[in-house]
């Protein structure tokens, strides 16, 4: 029984290595995969065969080049089905409708306040759930998974949140609650730890074995891969970065984890709005006040880079500082973890062109020489919708997984 067991277990490893390959690299011959992963071309053949008949990929055209007969090329398959994603904000919920290879098909984006009614909030993202759903019907697709992303502890095992401090949820069975309404599997993600595996399998880390994404929002939120895989610590809450304390005077902002002098208090997107709403107090010459009253809008990140935009100093200078502040926290990871690469994402990210060299000039200040000329900072490709996108990838990782 344990040597059936254990064959098993190598097919089924084998079945997900080759699944990944082709994900990540398509398109693929048999001979290329089985020189990729010292497998037999038999062995290749014949996991190939079960892939194929599994839905998950398929045959397309011939490989020409070099001698001998052309080669049958393997790739996903474009109408394995859809995935469902949902990202919980503060004030908005996201979702998103991707194919496995995570082209969007269909998004929504609406405002909520969830940070303030739970009930109603989720409700609300049913509602949309089945519609994203219907919406697959109609395109005659079917629904693979369910992948939800909040910001928080999560446990991932049962698929519910367990603290969000930004949110003021606690203990949330989100797999519950939307499996029984949906039927669906479900899967629920810390949104940094979701955007980090988004990053890893459709993104600018695919072939990065050390990196870390930094979320940027209303809070800060890390997902670090270390030698390819996700770390999760030691309950699987690993990356609360942002409440790391830099600062402890008393007078300092209270973080919503309870705590004064947290990172991410000084380098989230409050932090600018509260820059900016210092600077307009004592009358700085500013844009801002204009555009406000034009578009009949409050003071928010798209509307303080519209300014920057437009050159508007004291939005540039706000930028800077958050920028500067984010760059501080960061030198102290990469001089703990000496990873290959930075990737920042989330909603704080639309501006990052007028963070980025602020970001890089204080790395460069305070991380230590050599460990930091080792390391490259980018923005995510997903810009705001990382989380989203990193949700859908939840559910492919564990369709990848082939369990």
């Amino acid at each position: 029984m344990k040597i059936a067991a254990d064959q098993t277990s190598l097919r089924t490893f084998n079945l997900s290595l080759v699944a990944r390959l082709i994900h990540s690299q398509a398109p693929l011959s048999r001979a290329q995969l089985a020189a990729m992963t010292n497998l037999n071309k038999s062995t290749i053949s014949s996991l190939a065969d079960e892939l194929i008949e599994r839905g998950l990929i398929c045959e397309t055209g011939n490989n020409f080049g070099g001698t001998g007969r052309p080669a049958i090329l393997l790739e996903v398959n474009p109408n394995a089905g859809f995935v469902v994603g949902v990202e919980f904000g503060v004030d908005f919920i996201a979702a998103a409708t991707t194919d496995i290879l995570g082209n969007v098909v269909w998004r929504k984006h609406e405002a909520a306040r969830v940070a303030g009614d739970q009930e109603q909030t989720i409700a609300q993202t049913l509602e949309i759930v089945k519609e994203a759903v219907a919406e697959s019907r109609r395109k005659k697709r079917k629904v693979l998974g369910l992948g939800i992303s909040t910001p928080g502890t999560v446990d991932i095992q049962k698929g519910s949140l367990v603290f969000a401090p930004n949110l003021h949820w606690r203990d949330v069975p989100f797999a519950q609650i939307f499996s029984e309404q949906t039927k669906l599997k479900v899967f629920v993600e810390n949104d940094a730890n979701a955007a980090a595996i988004g990053e890893r399998l459709f993104g600018s880390a695919r072939r990065v074995k050390d990196f870390l994404f930094v979320f940027a929002g209303v809070g800060i939120g890390g997902g670090l891969f270390l030698d390819g895989k996700l770390y999760r610590g030691k309950n699987g809450y690993a990356g609360e970065i942002g409440h790391s304390p830099i600062m402890s005077e008393p007078s300092q902002n209270l973080c919503h984890c309870g705590n004064r002098g947290c990172w991410e208090t000084y380098a989230n997107q409050y932090s600018i709005i509260q820059r900016i709403q210092a600077r307009l107090e004592v009358k700085r010459a500013s844009v801002i006040p204009q555009l406000m009253a034009e578009q009949n809008a409050a003071l928010d990140i798209p509307l303080i880079k519209q300014a920057a935009d437009l050159g508007d100093r004291e939005a540039l200078d706000s930028f800077h500082e958050a920028g500067q502040a984010m760059g501080q926290g960061l030198a102290g990871l990469i001089n703990i973890f000496n990873p290959e690469k930075i990737v920042i994402g989330g909603p704080l990210s639309v501006a990052g062109e007028y963070m980025l060299p602020a970001i890089k000039k204080t790395i460069s200040q305070y991380a230590m020489p050599g460990i930091k000329a080792q390391a490259t900072i980018n923005l995510s490709p997903f810009g705001a919708d990382a989380a989203v996108i990193g949700a859908i990838a939840v559910v492919v990782d564990d369709l990848l997984a082939l369990k």
